[in-house]
């Protein structure tokens, strides 16, 4: 049994080897470009909506209201980002249940970059709302004191995405081994649904928490404090 995808050599590419994560990554991107081109090559307001055209804009608008729920305005750029890193996720958690498929996620090296590109985003999208003083002035919040202890906080926040995501995707994995071994038929089967259940709902708990924290980068306190004060007003 092969815990990771990074061991599984598919090919080699000048001299480069690529392992099972690069390939069936490359295979995610492959499958959502095409299935976005499809769908939006004949979005135009003159063409009558197809049953493609309609379930993408229920995904879309329920990405987005799930985006202004929690940020409390609606922002393309947050939907842009979350949404991304939702649909990798989920499509990578699903067809790991197609037979000799490798989810990138069950790679520890794909959810560490998921978390870093999460690390970055926030800085810039908050410096994007904020302005870089004011974002950075975060750091010095209550106090200059907390200014490391704000630092490694940011740092933990992208360590638990990683561990959390790759955590649940490869305990499933070794479940089903396990089960494998045991009872060949019927408990792997329900293993790989609940497996299935697991990785959509840890797809959407990844892009909900990436968008909490990118909200708190660009909340402003000022607003924040002045609601406070109102009802002494």
């Amino acid at each position: 049994m092969e815990l990771t995808p990074d061991t599984i050599i598919v090919f080699t590419l000048a001299g480069i080897p690529i392992n099972a994560t690069i390939f069936f990554t490359w295979i995610i991107m492959a499958i959502l470009t095409g299935i976005a081109w499809l769908m939006t090559r004949s979005l135009r307001a003159d063409v009558p909506p197809t049953r493609w055209r309609t379930a993408l804009e229920v995904v879309v608008q329920g990405i987005q209201a799930q985006i202004t729920e929690i940020t409390g305005r609606p922002s393309r750029q947050v939907m842009y980002f979350s949404g991304t890193l939702f649909l990798f996720i989920f499509v990578s958690n699903v067809l790991a249940v197609v037979p000799g498929f490798h989810a990138p996620t069950g790679s520890l090296s794909t959810t560490t970059a998921l978390a870093l590109a999460v690390l970055v985003a926030v800085p810039i999208f908050g410096i994007g709302s904020r302005g870089a003083r004011g974002y950075l002035r975060t750091y010095l919040e209550p106090s200059w004191i907390m200014l490391p202890f704000n630092l490694i906080s940011e740092v933990t926040r992208g360590l638990s995405l990683a561990i959390r995501l790759y955590g649940n995707i490869m305990s499933g994995a070794v479940i089903v081994a396990i089960l494998l071994g045991v009872a060949p038929f019927f408990f792997p089967v329900l293993m790989e649904m609940l497996g299935l259940l697991a990785g959509v709902i840890q797809a959407y708990i990844f892009a909900v928490l990436a968008t909490v924290y990118i909200s708190s980068a660009m909340a402003d306190p000022s607003q924040h404090s002045s609601k406070k004060r109102k009802p002494h007003d």
